[in-house]
């Protein structure tokens, strides 16, 4: 397993974080114990989870598997937890606010266990509650040993910019990470929220990798997905929604294009898909997010795939995303493409 920075920290992690959304729900507890393990073994250290994961257990069973590890491994674990979203029926259950985020981090420290959160993030925007009140609340957690780093979550690009200057202004613990949704099929945030990260010198952490399993070659063009998936159980769920994504040629396109790519390696499609996001730029961890251990050890299968300049273009042009009109297709979008596609 690689390792990287976590952002612009001195904390060390694993190129892939083992994503937990799933534990408690479409994933038991032993078979959320025998992903844990497996991943450890494999060199991984950075766990992720939410205090909104199946009602709180996904945090829960996490707890329990630390519970039973030797010192050794709680030691290298690296865990990541969020807030944001509710927990509860109140008025103040959900969001950004001191009392929100007070309650929603002791309950977090209690499920999994730990004295200390290694990466405490917030789960998404909150226009409600002033930005500088969150990061007060975060500051002041980092200072009594609560939590190590503050990550951001699914921040647009002038949110990320927001928080950055303001948290330097009032010389506040600035994030060092935001986690995004990114892979083959979404990458609009390179026209804004990368550079933003890269400016300031924030690591991405990527959500949903195989773009809820369209990127491990399972659908086919106009057949519904039926069975054990969660697009089989709705197909118009969310982002991945079938339909939507059946109608885009560029689907197909970049399926097409990692099916040759896989093929003239040996690999999976998933394992092509999964190795081009980690070599992104300002990529700190990808997550990988399965219901099964066969899912995960068919992706720790991208640990040593090094794709050539040559495949990493032929997936670049296939996924272009293009660009809307003015200003992402007017003067200074060459500029922008150019830091994107440039160095970590």
């Amino acid at each position: 397993m690689r390792f990287r920075t976590l952002g612009a920290s001195g904390c060390a992690i694993s190129a892939f974080s083992l994503g937990t959304m799933t534990f408690g729900s479409e994933t038991d507890e032993a078979g959320g114990h025998a992903q844990l393990d497996r991943f450890f073994d494999a060199g991984g250290n950075l766990v992720d989870t939410a205090d909104v994961y199946s009602g709180t257990e996904s945090e829960s069973i996490i707890g329990r598997w630390l519970a039973r590890q030797p010192a050794e491994i709680r030691d290298r674990a690296v865990i990541a937890t969020k807030a944001r979203f509710s927990t509860g029926g109140g008025p103040n259950d959900a969001g950004l606010s001191r009392r929100h985020l007070t309650r929603a981090l002791d309950g977090s420290l209690r499920r999994l266990g730990v004295d200390c959160i290694d990466l405490y993030q917030v789960h998404s925007y909150d226009p409600l509650t002033p930005i500088q009140e969150t990061l007060e609340f975060l500051d002041d957690a980092v200072r009594v040993g609560k939590i190590n780093y503050v990550g951001l979550s699914n921040f647009t690009g002038w949110q990320v910019q927001k928080t950055v200057d303001i948290a330097d202004a009032r010389h506040l613990r600035r994030p060092v990470t935001l986690q995004p949704q990114y892979n083959l099929l979404a990458r609009e945030i390179e026209w804004e929220v990368i550079p933003a990260c890269m400016a300031e010198g924030l690591g991405l952490l990527p959500w949903s990798p195989l773009g809820g399993g369209w990127l491990t070659g399972k659908y086919r063009r106009d057949e519904l997905p039926k069975g054990a998936t969660r697009l089989g159980e709705n197909p118009e769920r969310g982002v991945e929604a079938y339909a939507n994504r059946n109608a885009a040629q560029r689907t197909w396109d970049v399926l097409g294009t990692l099916e040759e790519v896989a093929a003239g390696r040996g690999r999976t499609v998933a394992q092509v898909a999964l190795s081009w996001l980690r070599d992104r730029p300002a990529v700190s961890s990808v997550i990988l997010g399965c219901r099964t251990l066969g899912q995960l050890e068919e992706n720790l299968g991208a640990v040593d795939l090094d794709l050539s300049a040559d495949e990493v273009d032929a997936l670049n042009r296939a996924s272009d995303p293009g660009a809307a009109d003015y200003p992402y297709g007017g003067p200074g979008q060459e500029q922008r493409s150019r830091k994107v596609e440039g160095g970590r």
